[in-house]
């Protein structure tokens, strides 16, 4: 089973690590890292860097695509050479998903349009430009594509695509596996959760 991660640079690196360590442990995963040139791709932050495997040229099929999401991603959504790849590739997957602002460049690509989609809370507005139909949800399944809202929520993404590809014993395999057990010490990770003090230190970072 053939999954690709398209890489550009200024991805989030969590939108492509997370899913990558609960799909490669799926049996017969093989796990394809593709950028416009094969080497490192950096990511958002400027300092973490992966290393692509395949250029995108070289890849004309998959059986799951996941698309990260991050500052490149945003950056991309006018890219004609990445947007025509993932709409080519799209036409041969089983699964098409996306983490974060990744779905802003299926958005683009004109597969999200008339269904109900996530992204990170930031991009609500851009996403339903490309025609999608925002949902706060953090993993929204339309037929065989799948989004996924903000950074982390491409793991629990990952979790129903394993669901979906292997079964719930082996996605609850893999959940021990990596010991997803999320307990986290604030109650602020989605827009409506998070306090209005952190709102205003985001907005003014």
């Amino acid at each position: 089973m053939r999954i690709v991660f398209p890489l550009f640079d200024g991805f989030t690196a969590l939108d492509a690590v997370g899913p990558y360590e609960v799909l490669r442990n799926l049996p017969d995963a093989d796990i394809v890292f593709a950028a416009p040139a094969a080497g490192p791709v950096t990511d958002g932050a400027g300092r973490l860097v992966l290393t692509a495997d395949a250029v995108f040229d070289d890849i004309a099929a998959a059986d799951v695509l996941v698309v990260p999401g991050g500052p490149g991603a945003r950056a991309n959504t006018g890219n004609a050479r990445l947007l025509d790849w993932i709409r080519s590739v799209h036409a041969t997957t089983a699964w098409t998903t996306s983490v974060c602002t990744g779905s802003l460049l299926l958005g683009a690509a004109g597969l999200l349009a008339g269904l109900r989609a996530t992204t990170h809370w930031s991009a609500a507005g851009l996403l339903e430009s490309y025609g999608a139909v925002h949902t706060e949800q953090r993993v929204v399944e339309q037929g065989r594509i799948i989004t996924a809202a903000g950074v982390s929520s491409g793991i629990d993404m990952a979790l129903r695509l394993a669901e979906l590809i292997a079964g719930p014993v082996a996605a609850q395999a893999i959940q021990l596996a990596i010991e997803y057990d999320p307990q986290p010490p604030f109650d602020a990770g989605s827009w409506n959760k998070a306090p209005q003090a952190a709102k205003d230190y985001l907005a003014a970072r």
